[in-house]
C-alpha cells in the first residue's frame, strides 16, 4: 500500500491541552474498564478452588470435584481466541471505543448471571452445563477486551512511552485481581463460613452489575484514537482484518502466544492452583486469599515500572531478563510453599508475580508493535489469547494432576511442578529471541511504508 497513515497528524490537530487530556482519559478507562472485566474473569477462578466442586459436582470426590471445575475454568480460556476473533475483526474495523463498551457489557452481564444460576442441588447437572456457557461467555468478553484497551492507551501515548502507556490496561489485571479476592474474603468472613458456601458465594458475581454501570460510565467519554481514526479518514480500513492479519503476520501471531507461556501459565498457578494447594497442605482459605490480595497490591507498582523500564533499555531486554528470573523462582516458590509454614508462605505468596510482572509489564508493547495500525486490533488479540489455549487455561488442571500423582511424574513433589513452570520458560525465551524487534517503529504509521522507505527507523533511539 502507498502512503503513510499520519496518526501522527491527527494527533498535531488537536491543542496540546485537549491531547494530554484526551490520554489521561483514555488510559484511565483502559485501566479502569479492564480491571473491572477481570474482576470478572478471576472470580471464576477464585470459586472454582473454594466453593464450585461441591456445589456443582457434589457427588464426586475432592479431587475429580476440583478437576471437573477447572476443566470449566479452561473453557473460558477456549473461548478466548473466538473473541480475540470476533472482537479484533469489529475493532480493525468500527474502531476500538465502540468494541470496548460491547465487551464489558458483554463480560458483566455473564458474570451477573452466574450469581443468580441453580447449583446441582435445583438442576442436577444441568446447572453445571449452565456454568460452562456463562463461562464460555466470559471468556469470549475478555478475549476481546485485552487488545483493545492496550490499543486505546499505546495508540493515545508517545512512541517514546509506549511500554509504560501500554502497560497501565495490564495494571488492570492486578486491579480485577485484588478486588475479587478481597471481595470474597471480606463475604466470606462477614457471613461465615456455612452462609459462604450456600448462598453468600453469589454476592460477589452479582456486584459486578455495578463495576459495569461504573464502566460504561467511564468508556464513552473517550475519543477514538488518532491512529485508527486516520485510518477511517483515509478510507484504509481492512475489510477482512483477521484473514489479512493471519496471511501477512502469521509467525508473530506464533511467536506472541508461545511467549506468553512463562508469565501466563505461572500467572494462574499462583493465583488459582494456589487455593487447591495450600488447602491440601491445611492452611486456611481466608489466608491463602489475603495472600495474593498482598501479591496484587506488588503487583500495582512492578507492572508499570517494567512497562516504563522496557522503553528504556529495549522491550525483549526486560521479557528475557523476566523469564530467566521466572525458571528459577518456579523452584523457590514450590519448594518454600511446601513446607506449610504460614508466615514462609505469606511471603512467598505475597512476592510470586514479580517474576510475572517482568514480563506483563512490556507485554502488550512487545506484543502490539509486532502489528502495523490497520489490523493491529486483530493481530494482537489473536496473538495474546491463543496463549490462553496452551498457557493459563490448562495449567491449574495440569499442576492439580502432577500433584495428586495422575502423571508419569512423582505425586506429592512440589519441584514437579517448577519442572512445568521451567519447561514454559525455555520455550517462551526462544519465541522473543525469534520475534522481530520493532520497538523503535513509529506505530501512527503503517509498517510496511517505514521498512520500505525509511529502514534506518528500525535503530533503537537513545534512552530518554
Amino acid at each position: 500500500m502507498a502512503g503513510t497513515v499520519g496518526g501522527s497528524d491527527a494527533l498535531r490537530s488537536l491543542a496540546p491541552e485537549e491531547r494530554q487530556r484526551q490520554m489521561v482519559r483514555a488510559v484511565v478507562a483502559s485501566t479502569v474498564g479492564t480491571a473491572i472485566e477481570w474482576y470478572d474473569y478471576f472470580l471464576y477462578g477464585t470459586m472454582a478452588s473454594l466453593v464450585f466442586p461441591k456445589l456443582f459436582f457434589p457427588k464426586s470426590d475432592v479431587l475429580t470435584g476440583t478437576l471437573n471445575n477447572y476443566a470449566i475454568f479452561f473453557v473460558g480460556f477456549l473461548a478466548r481466541p473466538i473473541g480475540a476473533w470476533l472482537f479484533g475483526t469489529y475493532g480493525d474495523r468500527i474502531g476500538r471505543k465502540a468494541t470496548l463498551i460491547a465487551t464489558l457489557l458483554f463480560m458483566g452481564i455473564a458474570t451477573f448471571l452466574i450469581g443468580l444460576m441453580p447449583t446441582y442441588a435445583t438442576l442436577g447437572l444441568g446447572a453445571a452445563v449452565i456454568l460452562l456457557v456463562l463461562r464460555f461467555c466470559q471468556g469470549l468478553g475478555v478475549g476481546g477486551e485485552w487488545g483493545g484497551s492496550v490499543l486505546m492507551s499505546m495508540e493515545w501515548g508517545s512512541s517514546k512511552r509506549k511500554g509504560f502507556f501500554g502497560s497501565w490496561p495490564q495494571f488492570g489485571v492486578p486491579a480485577g485481581l485484588l478486588v475479587s479476592t478481597v471481595v470474597v474474603a471480606l463475604t466470606s468472613t462477614i457471613a461465615g463460613t456455612a452462609a459462604f458456601n450456600s448462598w453468600a458465594w453469589r454476592i460477589p458475581f452479582l456486584l459486578s452489575i455495578v463495576l459495569v454501570g461504573i464502566g460504561l460510565y467511564i468508556r464513552p467519554g473517550i475519543l477514538e484514537t488518532p491512529v485508527f481514526q486516520t485510518i477511517l479518514n483515509e478510507r484504509r480500513i481492512e475489510p477482512r482484518p483477521v484473514t489479512e492479519v493471519v496471511r501477512r503476520n502469521w509467525r508473530e501471531i506464533i511467536l506472541s502466544a508461545l511467549l506468553r507461556l512463562p508469565e501466563q501459565a505461572p500467572f494462574y498457578l499462583f493465583t488459582t492452583f494456589v487455593f487447591t494447594f495450600g488447602l491440601t497442605l491445611k492452611l486456611n482459605r481466608n489466608f491463602l486469599t489475603w495472600a495474593v490480595s498482598a501479591a496484587a497490591i506488588i503487583s500495582f507498582f512492578s507492572i508499570p515500572f517494567f512497562g516504563h523500564l522496557s522503553d528504556r533499555i529495549g522491550r525483549k531486554t526486560v521479557y528475557m531478563a523476566g523469564i530467566v528470573v521466572m525458571a528459577i523462582w518456579g523452584f523457590v516458590y514450590f519448594g518454600l510453599y511446601a513446607t506449610a509454614i504460614p508466615l514462609v508462605v505469606f511471603v512467598v505468596i505475597a512476592l510470586s508475580l514479580i517474576p510475572h510482572d517482568m514480563q506483563y509489564g512490556p507485554q502488550a508493547s512487545l506484543i502490539a508493535e509486532s502489528f502495523t495500525g490497520r489490523l493491529r486490533y486483530s493481530g494482537a488479540s489473536l496473538g495474546y489469547q491463543l496463549a490462553s489455549v496452551i498457557a493459563g487455561g490448562p495449567a491449574p488442571y495440569i499442576a492439580t494432576k502432577i500433584w495428586a500423582g495422575e502423571t508419569f511424574l512423582p505425586a506429592k513433589n512440589p519441584y514437579m511442578i517448577s519442572l512445568y513452570i521451567l519447561g514454559c520458560c525455555v520455550i517462551g525465551f526462544v519465541a522473543v529471541v525469534l520475534l522481530k524487534d520493532r520497538q523503535a517503529l513509529d506505530h501512527t504509521a503503517e509498517y510496511e511504508d517505514q521498512e520500505v522507505t525509511t529502514p534506518s527507523t528500525v535503530r533503537h533511539p537513545a534512552p530518554g
